[in-house]
């Protein structure tokens, strides 16, 4: 069972590598990162982008073709060991690994002696870099902080910067993504632990398993939180899309469990899909069944989806801190790993 009150005197024994401080300092790195002068590798003709990472590294792909959806450029994520067949000479292969050692993304860099495609690499160090330098691929190393999940604002504002040849933001969109995530700050973060904080209470009502839903637009974000919850709270997690969701998962509900839906919900979402919002909410209603709200803010589709990640990265460290359980670790990850490199 949750435990409800949490202080910051608690809060720091229990987060033992003090993943917390990272959280509090994402606006200002988010800041900083995309004001660096990185070298800027200019690629030509591109027609397709594919990511490539895992885990925390992952998330990065899954926020660019998010945010590249309404572009006029192609995207895939790769969370695995191969290409897609479709790469060719107008690809640009993205491959990122903020520990610098995963194994996937490395295979998919030697990859590229056997490609037509272009790379680019991005690590903190490790072997990708080594890999990277020594065969002239394309490089920049991106400082880790704390961890690969607690390093995302770095390295997306890092990569925004680095191929904004490629990667078409406009500059206004980003710093004001930077600037609602101040905003946001300062009622989420560890220095306002009140009955305002929205990602403490939301932490505190999730006591069961959270099925997330979630408009295909803001899928990088629930997927995100999926993980979160599932790494840092070690907590199972389901995530489902709202609109396919209604032609199957919505049968489950009609068991009883301790499943808890959490709805996220973009500030301008289609009309057809804020039907289906309506209409999935008036079943809840009826089936007597507690659900949470959670939106987005509003603006372009890079703020939605990273002040939604910010608001839920923080919701997973206060739920596994009012569980008593330390965020940092991840055990489970670090013996398949082991095995992996035996």
């Amino acid at each position: 069972m949750v435990r409800k009150r949490m202080n910051f005197e608690e809060l720091e024994k229990i987060d033992s590598k003090k993943m917390f401080k990272t959280y509090d300092m994402w606006p200002d790195m988010a800041k900083e990162s995309y004001k660096q002068e990185f070298s800027k590798p200019e690629f030509k003709d591109i027609d397709h982008i594919v990511f490539a990472g895992m885990g925390g590294s992952g998330t990065i792909g899954d926020v660019f073709s998010s945010i590249l959806s309404n572009n006029d450029i192609h995207t895939s994520v790769v969370k695995g060991y191969l290409l897609p067949k479709t790469v060719d000479k107008n690809t640009l292969v993205v491959v990122t690994s903020v520990s610098g050692n995963t194994q996937e993304p490395l295979i998919v860099l030697k990859n590229s002696q056997n490609s037509k495609a272009k790379f680019v690499a991005f690590s903190s160090g490790g072997l990708v870099k080594e890999y990277a330098l020594k065969n002239k691929i394309n490089y920049q190393e991106i400082k880790m902080e704390h961890s690969p999940r607690a390093s995302f604002p770095k390295y997306i504002f890092s990569i925004l910067r680095t191929l904004e040849s490629v990667i078409h933001v406009k500059k206004s969109d980003v710093l004001n993504t930077i600037s609602e995530m101040e905003m946001l700050r300062k009622n989420i973060f560890s220095n306002n632990l009140n009955e305002d904080n929205i990602a403490l209470n939301l932490a505190k009502w999730i006591t069961g398993i959270p099925v997330i839903y979630y408009p295909w637009g803001l899928q990088s974000a629930a997927i995100r939180f999926k993980n979160s919850l599932q790494e840092n709270s070690k907590l199972h997690v389901i995530a489902e899309d709202v609109i396919e969701a209604c032609h199957n998962g919505i049968v489950s509900w009609e068991k009883d469990s301790n499943m808890q839906p959490i709805l996220i919900q973009g500030y301008d979402d289609y009309f057809k899909t804020k039907e289906r919002w309506r209409i999935l909410k008036e079943f809840f209603d009826l089936k007597q069944i507690e659900y949470k709200e959670v939106f987005s803010v509003k603006g372009n589709i890079i703020s939605k989806i990273i002040n939604l990640i910010y608001l839920f990265d923080y919701t997973s460290i206060y739920h596994s801190v009012i569980s008593g359980i330390d965020p940092s670790p991840v055990s489970a990850i670090d013996f398949i790993k082991e095995r992996l490199s035996e």
